[in-house]
């Protein structure tokens, strides 16, 4: 079982997802946010790259059921119904709804998942089901990161770092590490003690922190608050229904 890890979307191209088994991250904020909105009742997040493809293709969904989602610099876009806030996706806002989401970062690395042979989407806050979900396919896997605005971010690593600490715990696994996928344990194992800590001193979360986010974070560090994990199905991403959680990771193993 062999792991490899790209650090932003760029690393993962067609060439590196194409037939993959791919698990994308984007701890700030599209990760936890499309896990949130479909926990929540949403009925499916279709990603988009720019937000003109995203106005147009919410203009062909026309009707009540269609809601556009997203930012550009951390901040909701113009003309929009959500911005990319986990806090924004409650029931009474999604139940039901399909949301076109565009965000600057998370956006593509899912866009790039059409590549793949499954997608699922990870983040602290459903750590436990990627794990899990990743236990059950003994087979060879991508961690794709979103970075941020096209380059390397900390958080995203350590994320990715949990994933692969959980799954070395299990001695029924034989797995061999990339040396990004190594790099990314190692980070975990320096920075992951403390993850709203963590989030706060990172580039992007200092951003968010400026503009008035600071909430978002806290809900973005609690590891595995959400039982839920979406992945992606087609051109759409919806909630996996056979997922089961089960307590692999550190912080529920340390519980």
């Amino acid at each position: 079982m062999r792991i490899e890890l790209s650090f932003t979307p760029h690393q993962a191209d067609e060439a590196a997802l194409r037939d993959k088994t791919v698990v994308a991250i984007d701890v700030l904020r599209a990760s936890t946010t499309i896990v949130t909105a479909l926990y929540n009742g949403a009925r499916e997040i279709i990603p988009v790259t720019t937000v003109e493809s995203a106005v147009n293709l919410s203009a062909k969904l026309a009707g009540d059921i269609v809601l556009l989602g997203g930012e550009r610099g951390g901040r909701m876009i113009q003309g929009f119904s959500l911005g990319n806030s986990p806090a924004e996706y409650t029931p009474e806002k999604v139940k039901g709804k399909s949301i076109v989401f565009s965000s600057t970062n998370g956006s593509q690395v899912l866009v790039n998942g059409r590549y793949a042979r499954e997608m699922v989407v990870c983040g602290f806050v459903n750590m436990a089901m990627g794990v899990n979900f990743l236990r059950e396919r003994p087979r060879d896997f991508t961690l794709a990161c979103a970075g941020t605005n096209g380059a390397f971010s900390l958080e995203d690593s350590v994320c990715a770092g949990m994933v692969i600490y959980s799954l070395t715990r299990d001695d029924s696994l034989e797995l061999a590490l990339s040396d990004g996928a190594l790099a990314a344990q190692t980070l975990y194992k320096s920075h992951g003690k403390n993850v709203l800590k963590l989030l706060r001193s990172t580039e992007h979360g200092r951003h968010l922190q400026e503009i008035g986010f600071e909430d978002d974070l806290k809900l973005c560090a609690s590891v595995d608050s959400i039982p839920a994990l979406p992945q992606l199905d087609g051109n759409v991403i919806r909630l996996k229904r056979d997922a089961e959680r089960k307590d692999l990771s550190p912080a529920a193993a340390s519980s």
